[in-house]
């Protein structure tokens, strides 16, 4: 258990092996000696507390909370993960487990929504990007660890949480009662927007994401009976996960061997190149390649990728990856902006340490860290008339404290918004209001339902199929014989 290490990237989720950590931190050591005078004064601490606080704390109380505080000051994607912890995150990387349904970090002592989970019971009762939650039941979140936040949140199916929130430009606190759920996330979704016109939502990146994308594409091309004139690759609101399944759903529409993502940290294990071919992607469980029977057309199928403030680190690889190959157009508002790579090292059987060990760089070089990936065409998302502008509650990288810098761009996360660093080439007209709709269990398939998978209201994405009509158009124009000179009267 010693030599395994987990690697992650997106919001605790990712499985890889790291072999070479324990000679690393033993050559580290011995290059490196222990600091005497801060572990003294660690020890001077430790016997104070044991001799004079109010009440008997016990060691493991003690160094858990040394290490935890020790851990939160890196970074906000680095974590001390206890028993729980740690059997919630081998749990999750596998698409099923207990609880509401919530990507969160912690922010000013509070609990800060990424992005909640579709189909889950915390996205069915409304918790948006950007909320706090401040109280779990009768608990104040405030001065609470975020995997204890986590923990209260997460309990047996059926049983019911009250999460008070706060919303910006909601004058009182949202007092919400949800009941747990067994969350077992749906990563691949995918219908025909239209005739000729195919739509595929990616939720989370999960171990069998990369097979299920085969299958969905396949499906599309048999539903449309025949080749598709475009292709909308939805990646909003999705906080990342294994990173071979993002390299995976890369190269279903890249060239054998370009480029996917490459990673530089410390150590030697941290530098890695990924590349377009099935070695990167394939589970060792795996006998043939997920997409040998993709029809071949997916690799020049024209492609819209959607992106919004919680689409984040795989889900940035990916957006990343096919920007920079001029293989897809990317459609949407500025992402998240989480470039970096963590690696989870078991401490014991039960525990673990989660430490940030790599940034990782698109196929130009682009560090995204902080920064996020620019949409080529600015599209907002259409407000609910009555309930505000949520895409004001977005969450950054940019806005945690003790993000990394990002090395290829110093003023990552302070650029002004006419800055052209993140600026995109088109902005549209801003997004329209529309009016809340009514969702009942009997319309649940109407074309009125704003959680339809393919909604007229989702203005983000009527946009993006616009995007590809207009290329089709482009492109028929291109291929059209050149209109025949006039030929003189005899």
């Amino acid at each position: 258990m010693q030599k395994i290490a987990l690697v992650l990237v997106g919001a605790g989720l990712g499985v890889a092996l790291s072999l070479s950590f324990n000679a690393v931190a033993d050559k580290e050591a011995s290059s490196n000696p222990l600091p005497v005078d801060e572990l003294r004064a660690f020890s001077t601490v430790f016997g104070l507390i044991k001799q004079s606080y109010v009440e008997p704390v016990s060691d493991k109380k003690l160094i858990d909370n040394a290490i935890k505080g020790m851990v939160s000051g890196l970074d906000p994607h680095s974590d001390y993960l206890d028993a729980d912890a740690f059997k919630d995150l081998q749990v999750s990387t596998q698409g099923e487990f207990g609880g509401l349904g919530l990507e969160v970090n912690m922010e000013d002592g509070l609990v800060r929504v990424v992005s909640p989970i579709e189909d889950t019971p915390a996205f069915k009762a409304g918790v948006k990007p950007g909320d706090y939650i401040v109280k779990i039941d009768d608990t104040q979140v405030q001065g609470m660890s975020l995997n204890d936040a986590v923990s209260k949140m997460r309990g047996k199916a059926g049983t019911a949480v009250t999460l008070t929130v706060l919303r910006k430009g909601e004058s009182k606190p949202m007092v919400l009662q949800l009941k747990r759920a067994i969350i077992k996330v749906q990563s691949v979704k995918s219908q025909l927007a239209e005739p000729g016109y195919g739509y595929i939502r990616i939720t989370q990146f999960q171990e069998r994401t990369t097979e299920n994308l085969a299958s969905a594409l396949t499906d599309l091309y048999k539903q449309n009976k025949g080749p598709l004139k475009g292709l909308v690759l939805d990646l909003r609101n999705n906080p990342g996960g294994l990173l071979t399944s993002a390299v995976g759903v890369s190269a279903a529409f890249l060239p054998k061997g370009d480029l996917v993502v490459y990673t530089e940290g410390r150590t030697a294990d941290s530098k890695v190149r990924l590349t377009a071919d099935r070695a990167n992607y394939m589970r060792e469980d795996a006998k043939a390649d997920y997409f040998q029977n993709v029809p071949k057309e997916v690799k020049n199928v024209p492609i819209v990728i959607l992106i919004n403030g919680g689409t984040a680190s795989a889900s940035e690889i990916v957006s990343g990856a096919l920007q920079d190959h001029k293989r897809a157009l990317v459609v949407g508002t500025q992402s998240f902006g989480k470039g970096s790579v963590q690696t989870v090292l078991p401490i014991d059987a039960t525990s673990a340490l989660k430490i940030t060990t790599a940034r990782y760089f698109t196929p130009n070089g682009r560090s995204i860290q902080a920064k996020g990936i620019t949409p080529d065409i600015e599209v907002a998302e259409a407000t609910v008339a009555g309930r505000g502008d949520f895409s004001a509650l977005e969450v950054h990288e940019s806005d945690l404290e003790h993000h990394l810098d990002n090395p290829t761009d110093k003023d990552a996360g302070k650029a002004k918004p006419k800055d052209p660093a993140t600026t995109p080439a088109i902005k549209l007209n801003d997004a329209p209001q529309i009016k809340p709709q009514k969702i009942n269990a009997s319309d649940a398939d109407a074309d009125n339902n704003p959680r339809q998978l393919v909604s007229k209201y989702d203005y983000q994405l009527q946009q993006g199929l616009n995007v590809l009509k207009v290329q089709q158009l482009l492109q028929n124009k291109a291929a059209a014989p050149a209109a025949s000179a006039p030929v003189a009267a005899k």
